[in-house]
């Protein structure tokens, strides 16, 4: 839910189902993607990084300029196979779908890269508090109301009141278990009782491959995976096309679609997205990772 004041500088924030009133955020995992573009006005980054609870999208535009030398050192590492841990900072994007859900990513202002017992520390501090935020929604959710006062008379921290009056307000009840599922991965990923993040991704692949070996019927619908660029093209095209809502259909589902029909080359369909969208203009992406037949 967005909250924040009417004038030209007042700040904006994101307000989540556990009362944080979102401005900046910070998010930290395993470099999942990242890519640059040139635009009209400069070249422009964005990548996604992978914690114990999913995804996170960020953006740098052309008007971070001391972001852009170190951003195309790390390019060169992960175009190169290296995978690293990165913490990031920045201001919360967001706009509302027509389902009244709300889609945000990062203006990323700052990051860095870290290491294990960095990130193992940080997961840890994040636990701790969100287990306090989970603790309060608990307290408010049986208070009498969702003023502040009957929110303090319930035991929520004084600290917590103002924004889980307004997560109250917008959200009403809803059940914190799957936050509590997000703090206990994100705490044996912290206790190293989680594979490593690079290998994690690697049998995330390979299950998905095992699965659609076992799923496929005697007789394979594809022989061999395309290596021509323009069949490349043509079946994410047909992809697009064949599966897009009113939002369009998002990155991860491409994929995951590409993977069935033979092609498993994430590259491969990385270009083959890059120049229907860039050269051909035969898609647009709309909104960051979905993306739309023209």
């Amino acid at each position: 839910m967005p909250d924040g004041g009417q004038g030209e500088f007042d700040p904006r924030f994101i307000v989540t189902k556990l009362g944080a009133r979102v401005n900046r955020m910070m998010a930290a995992g395993v470099i999942e993607r990242l890519e640059r573009r040139d635009t009209e006005r400069g070249p422009m980054f964005s990548g996604r990084i992978r914690d114990p609870t999913g995804m996170h999208s960020w953006s740098v535009g052309s008007f971070k300029p001391e972001l852009h030398t170190d951003l195309e050192e790390l390019l060169a590492r992960f175009e190169g196979g290296d995978r690293f841990l990165m913490a990031c900072i920045g201001k919360s994007s967001h706009f509302a779908r027509e389902d009244g859900g709300i889609f945000c990513r990062m203006q990323m202002e700052e990051f860095a890269i870290i290491d294990r017992d960095t990130y193992a520390h940080w997961l840890v501090e994040t636990s701790h508090h969100t287990m306090r935020r989970i603790d309060a929604q608990s307290k408010a959710q049986s208070a009498d109301g969702s003023s502040a006062a009957e929110l303090r008379n319930a035991g929520v921290p004084n600290d917590l009141v103002e924004g889980l009056e307004l997560a109250l307000d917008h959200y009403g009840e809803w059940d914190p278990e799957g936050y509590k599922v997000g703090v206990l991965q994100a705490l044996s990923a912290a206790e190293g009782r989680m594979v490593s993040f690079e290998e994690h991704e690697a049998m995330d692949s390979s299950s998905e491959q095992e699965k659609i070996v076992d799923e496929k019927p005697a007789t394979p619908t594809v022989d061999a995976e395309p290596s021509n660029t323009a069949d490349i093209e043509s079946i994410v095209l047909e992809i697009i096309k064949g599966n897009t809502n009113e939002r369009g259909i998002d990155h991860d589902s491409i994929v995951k679609q590409c993977a069935l029909k033979g092609i498993t080359d994430e590259s491969s369909i990385e270009d083959a997205i890059d120049c229907l969208r860039d050269d051909k203009c035969e898609i647009m992406e709309p909104n960051f990772g979905w993306f739309l037949p023209i």
